[in-house]
């Protein structure tokens, strides 16, 4: 067990106390939304898991080394800016994808700037992104989420 599955783990139990000094019906509840939520998300957790096993057997580590690699410099930034937009998923999913990437080769700048691309610029996120906020919104927090993948890992690179 990591330091992070400890933590979690506190916390839940922490929140189970709560919730059993509040009622037990709601300590309950909590159990049952537990139950309801594992349910729900159970076989995309499974399909995660099995995705990131095959890519890390299947990773090319030659081409992961030439495209994002310690030696790729700023092309390995800009292409990890373009992966980070095109992976799919929340963090279950991407984190185990981008250390799959990590273990192949890919240098420390390239690995900061795949995260903070996805989290910036995450292709999927324009279908929601759009309706609800607008086209003004989202062509500016593109423009913004465009330029700090390329800053945060320009400056690993250079601190590195």
């Amino acid at each position: 067990m990591n330091a992070a599955t400890l933590i979690l783990w506190v916390i839940a139990l922490i929140l189970a106390g709560f919730a059993w000094k509040k009622s037990s019906a709601a300590l309950q509840r909590g159990l049952k939304l537990t139950w309801s939520t594992f349910r729900r998300n159970a076989a995309v957790l499974v399909i995660a898991f099995l995705i990131v096993g095959y890519v890390a057997v299947l990773s090319p580590t030659e081409l992961v080394r030439h495209w994002i690699g310690p030696a790729s410099g700023m092309r390995g930034i800009l292409v990890a800016e373009l992966v980070g937009m095109l992976l799919p998923g929340g963090p279950y999913v991407v984190f185990p994808l981008i250390a799959v990437l990590y273990e192949s080769g890919a240098s420390i700048a390239a690995v900061i700037t795949l995260v903070t691309s996805w989290s910036t610029t995450a292709l999927l996120t324009l279908s929601f992104e759009l309706p609800f906020m607008g086209a003004r919104f989202t062509l500016i927090r593109w423009g913004l989420g465009l330029t700090i993948p390329l800053l945060a890992g320009t400056a690993a690179l250079l601190l590195l």
